[in-house]
C-alpha cells in the first residue's frame, strides 16, 4: 500500500509540463468547502500556488485560503491560550500533590501547546519546506484527467469513494486510498475502464514490520526513492461521488494503482508498490474509454521500472 507520498502540489507545473488547463470550478468549490467545514486537509504546498494569482479566479481563491488561515490561526492562538492555562494549572497542583491527573494534563497540555505553535508557523511562513507536498490518505492533491478531450487538473481527496456507494464506505473501507490490480474488475470496476487519472510523485512511503532482538514486532516507515531522481506517473482511479440525497457536496476522488512490488521493495520487507506509467502512454491512458482492457492492463504491465532505493523515513 502507497499510504503515503510526495508529490506534486503546484497545478502550473502540470499544466506546463502537460499542456492542462486548471478546472478552476473545482478549486473555488473545493476552497469555499473548507471554510464551512475544517476537516478538508489541503496541502500546504497546494495552496501556496495559489499566492502569485494570475487571474480574478486565483485572486478569489488566494483570498479564501486567506481568510480561512486567519481562521485557523486565530483559534489556534485561542487552543494554545487555553492549553497554557490548563498547564500551568497541572504544574502548581504537582507542586503540592502529585495526582495521576495532574500529570495527564501537564502531558497533554505540552503536546498540544507545541502541535499548535508548529500550526501557526505553518500558517504562517512563506519558506517552503518538503512536508508541504506530502500527501497521506484523505489529504487532497491534483490530478491529471481528459474532460471533453482536453487534459485538465482537479483537485481530488487521496482516497476514492466511487460514485454510487454509500458515504459510510470511507470508514468501511479505509484503505481505498490504493486499488489493487488483480481487484481491477472487482470493487474498481466502475472506474477501471471508465475513469483514470495520473498524480506526479516524487517519493513514497510504506509502513515496514521490523523485529527487534527480543523478537517483538515493531513498525518503521521506510521512504522509497527512483534511483533515476525522476518523477513517477502514477496510474490512478478516480471518481466524482453525488450524494443522491442532495445533502453533502459532490466530492472528487481517486486511488493509486497498486502491484506486485519490485524485488527490492519486497526485500524491503513491502508486498506491494505504485503503478508508473511510461510518458508516451499518458494519452491512453487518461482515454480509456473504448479500449479493450487488456491494452489497459498491457500500459500498467509497460510500466517506468526505476530501481527504488530506501532509507528511514525522517
Amino acid at each position: 500500500m502507497c499510504y503515503s507520498a510526495m508529490v506534486w502540489e503546484d497545478y502550473r507545473k502540470y499544466c506546463r509540463t502537460f499542456g492542462a488547463t486548471l478546472s478552476i470550478h473545482e478549486f473555488v468549490r473545493l476552497v469555499d468547502e473548507r471554510l464551512r467545514d475544517s476537516k478538508i486537509k489541503l496541502p500546504k504546498a497546494m495552496t501556496d500556488a495559489f499566492a502569485d494569482p494570475q487571474s480574478d479566479a486565483e485572486r478569489g481563491i488566494a483570498a479564501k485560503i486567506a481568510e480561512f488561515n486567519r481562521e485557523q490561526a486565530s483559534a489556534t492562538e485561542q487552543d494554545i491560550f487555553k492549553q497554557k492555562k490548563r498547564l500551568a494549572d497541572a504544574e502548581r497542583s504537582l507542586q503540592t500533590k502529585v495526582t495521576k491527573k495532574a500529570e495527564n494534563d501537564r502531558r497533554i497540555a505540552t503536546d498540544k501547546i507545541g502541535k499548535g505553535l508548529l500550526k501557526l508557523e505553518d500558517l504562517r511562513r512563506t519558506a517552503p519546506k518538503d512536508r508541504d507536498s506530502r500527501i497521506f490518505p484523505g489529504v487532497y492533491a491534483p490530478v491529471l484527467v481528459v474532460e471533453n478531450g482536453q487534459r485538465v487538473v482537479k483537485p481530488m481527496r487521496y482516497q476514492c469513494r466511487p460514485a454510487g456507494k454509500p458515504a459510510f464506505y470511507d470508514t468501511k473501507y479505509p484503505g481505498t486510498y490504493n486499488a489493487r490490480r488483480d481487484n481491477l474488475e472487482g470493487f474498481w470496476k466502475g472506474q477501471f475502464g471508465v475513469s483514470h487519472g495520473i498524480m506526479v510523485a516524487q517519493r513514497f512511503y510504506e509502513n515496514v514490520e521490523r523485529v527487534d532482538e527480543d523478537g517483538k514486532p515493531f513498525n518503521v516507515v521506510l521512504e522509497f526513492n527512483p534511483a533515476d531522481g525522476g518523477d513517477m506517473l502514477v496510474a490512478c482511479l478516480w471518481s466524482r461521488w453525488t450524494d443522491p440525497a442532495g445533502l453533502e457536496p459532490d466530492l472528487l476522488s481517486f486511488a493509486a494503482i497498486t502491484d506486485d512490488p519490485p524485488p527490492e521493495v519486497a526485500a524491503a520487507g513491502h508486498d506491494r508498490c505504485i503503478v508508473p506509467i511510461k510518458p508516451e502512454n499518458v494519452d491512453a491512458w487518461l482515454n480509456p474509454e473504448g479500449q479493450p482492457l487488456a491494452e489497459l492492463y498491457a500500459i500498467l504491465d509497460d510500466r517506468h521500472r526505476p530501481y527504488y532505493e530506501h532509507r528511514l523515513a525522517a
